[in-house]
């Protein structure tokens, strides 16, 4: 996923009234008074908001695999929590953090 211009501006003033045409950061127009925030302060927004993204892989990833709330309480009851930890840490070894 790319970080698009204009949620890199809300990021920085959620306020805002913009809109952006062709996510391209010169495709700007800014409405009702709204103080325009510099090109390079977007795109340096822009791309600190897409590596703390690309750094989070790791979270949507074993988000996708855990077992449902309803799976892992069950799994708790026959198996006890040694049994649940052992289910829950192979996805954390599957995905580890960073």
């Amino acid at each position: 996923m790319i970080i698009k211009i204009i949620d890199t501006i809300l990021a920085i003033n959620s306020s805002a009234k913009v809109s952006v045409r062709g996510n391209d950061v010169k495709q700007i127009t800014w409405h009702d008074d709204t103080t325009p925030i510099a090109e390079a302060d977007i795109l340096a927004k822009q791309a600190e908001l897409q590596a703390d993204y690309e750094a989070k892989e790791y979270q949507r990833n074993r988000a996708s695999e855990y077992p449902s709330i309803a799976e892992q309480l069950d799994d708790l009851y026959h198996n006890g929590i040694d049994g649940w930890k052992s289910s829950i840490k192979a996805i954390k070894d599957k995905y580890p953090k960073g």
